[in-house]
């Protein structure tokens, strides 16, 4: 991200300068760490990586105008495909996700576990830093959409042959969603983290791409098209990923504007949603005006735990408490039940429908995400970015999905909000507006979910496009970032794909877009796992 203004003025009379360079960095916020360019980046024609940029490209096409000009064609092959890798692969998906936690938890209590993220120093920013920017760099709006509803989705269809509408159904469905935003969806961010971390902060590879993260393994080939290959693969990745919860996001700022207005809900509706958001995002990027992004991200951090906290003390807090307890509680209790569990027999198809679906979402955002670990995490071990984002991750989530899905919980049976019924209607996108619609002060608390979700979603496509234009970069040196013109395409361009799968229809197309293109990263993983133990054992042979 371009500087702040007193840091551009200064980076502005560096350049004035033969060879100044300007190296002023800030916090990390958002999805990326502030850093001061030394000089604008290279000519955007000269510099960009063409084979990545085009394929990049023709996918975003390949994908978005079949379903626009065939929706029903569309549908059926999101549809199928779903069907297909889940029922095909989730069992790699399962075992997959599980030894990715076993693995960081033997990297932090094992012999690399003191191995430090950079020179020795001290670490880059304090423990409490570190750990809310951690946290909110891995969520977004999908944790207010799944921590409202998700508990619904399982009392209806339970998992394990459970009766549904029972209190047996309930106790999973409120422990299923902690366990599916806990410990191993965290891991799925770590690794790529810890593996890009170790390749960027201790063998000093000058760019951010996920390919110089697996050269220990590649070697010259992480230079050439293998290389290109891997990064086109974690960019198509993200896309999907990034498609998915931003197609939420505005699924729930239409019903919230809907509530707030009496604006019918329409797919018209939705489009001026998705462009003002991406229109806002591109033109600030073209005017330099990160830095309104930058507080936007540190704004938005408060303001969603004010809105927590607001629910907690003015919805019903006691049932807060001790439904949430028990949820943990349960949730602890059949962890490794719920890690290993494979339903053979295909009776419910639970675990392929949800469990499959949230691996493949961490998977494919994990690149992304281990990107921005790698930026905050230098001058830590190993073991405490490993500990720290497993742990303060998921304690997060677990407060998010505590509050918001007991208090939807008791309203519905206390007949206040009918969120059964929304869900079961295909309208789970209104049944958060509802619930807070319902709680005293719900006037005051709605504009400020909306606005919540608003910047969520900016800041999302800030941090995306981002990410996309470093990769398809040819040169970024650590002090320069990607040309502006190059990050307004992406920011464009990715917000075709959720317009696509909204027009399409359904849940299940979002959730069959991250399924799908997350099945190249199971290789990637694998490829980024055995170059980080590579490179440990080359780099510290005799560490006991």
């Amino acid at each position: 991200m371009p500087p702040g203004d007193r840091q551009r003025r200064f980076a502005h009379r560096l350049r004035r300068r033969p060879g100044g360079q300007a190296c002023v960095a800030g916090p990390r916020t958002g999805c990326r760490a502030v850093l001061v360019s030394q000089a604008e980046p290279a000519p955007y024609r000269a510099n960009v990586d063409w084979f990545i940029f085009s394929a990049g490209a023709l996918g975003i096409l390949a994908v978005c105008l079949p379903l626009i000009l065939f929706p029903e064609w569309g549908k059926a092959a999101l549809t199928t495909a779903f069907e297909a890798v889940t029922h095909g692969l989730g069992s790699v998906y399962i075992v997959t996700a599980g030894a990715v936690l076993l693995f960081l938890l033997y990297l932090a209590f094992g012999r690399f576990g003191k191995v430090v993220l950079g020179d020795g120093s001290a670490p880059d920013y304090g423990d409490f830093s570190w750990t809310s920017m951690l946290f909110c760099g891995g969520i977004g709006t999908s944790v207010l959409y799944w921590g409202t509803v998700e508990w619904a989705y399982y009392y209806n269809a339970p998992p394990f042959g459970v009766a549904p509408g029972t209190d047996e159904a309930m106790r999973w469905a409120a422990s299923y969603p902690i366990f599916h935003w806990g410990f191993i969806g965290w891991a799925l961010y770590c690794l790529p983290g810890v593996a890009i971390a170790y390749a960027y902060h201790v063998r000093k590879m000058p760019v951010l791409r996920l390919s110089a993260a697996c050269k220990a393994v590649l070697g010259r080939s992480a230079d050439g098209w293998l290389g290109r290959i891997v990064d086109l693969l974690f960019m198509i990745g993200l896309l999907g990923a990034v498609s998915t919860g931003m197609g939420l996001a505005i699924a729930m700022i239409g019903a919230g504007l809907t509530r707030m207005t009496g604006i019918a809900p329409s797919f018209g509706l939705d489009l001026v949603v998705i462009a003002t958001i991406t229109a806002t995002f591109a033109v600030s990027v073209y005017v330099g005006l990160e830095a309104g992004i930058k507080r936007l991200s540190n704004l938005n951090v408060g303001l969603a735990f004010l809105l927590l906290a607001l629910v907690l003390a003015f919805g019903p807090t006691r049932h807060i408490v001790e439904q949430g307890t028990a949820s943990v509680s349960h949730f602890l209790a059949n962890f490794i039940t719920m890690s290993t569990w494979l339903d053979l027999s295909n009776s419910s198809g639970f675990d392929e429908a949800w469990t499959v679906f949230y691996w493949a979402w961490w998977l494919a955002l994990g690149p992304f995400m281990g990107m921005f670990i790698t930026k905050i995490s230098g001058g830590r071990t190993i073991r405490q970015v490993v500990l720290g984002t497993l742990g303060w991750g998921t304690l997060g989530c677990t407060l998010f999905f505590v509050v918001l899905g007991s208090t939807a919980h008791y309203q519905e049976f206390n007949g206040q909000t009918e969120v059964l019924a929304l869900v079961n209607d295909g309208r789970a996108n209104e049944a958060m507006v509802q619930m807070l619609a319902t709680l005293p002060l719900g006037d005051l608390v709605l504009p400020l979910f909306v606005l919540i979700c608003m910047i969520f979603a900016a800041t999302s496509y800030d941090s995306a496009a981002y990410t996309l234009a470093s990769c398809a970069t040819r040169s970024l040196p650590i002090h320069e970032h990607p040309a502006r013109l190059h990050r307004v395409f992406w920011a464009f361009a990715i917000g075709g794909l959720p317009i696509s799968l909204i027009y399409v229809g359904g849940l299940l197309s979002l959730q069959s877009a991250v399924v799908v293109t997350s099945v190249p990263l199971l290789l990637v993983f694998a490829l980024l796992a055995a170059s980080l133990v590579k490179g440990l054992i080359e780099d510290t042979p005799g560490r006991g």
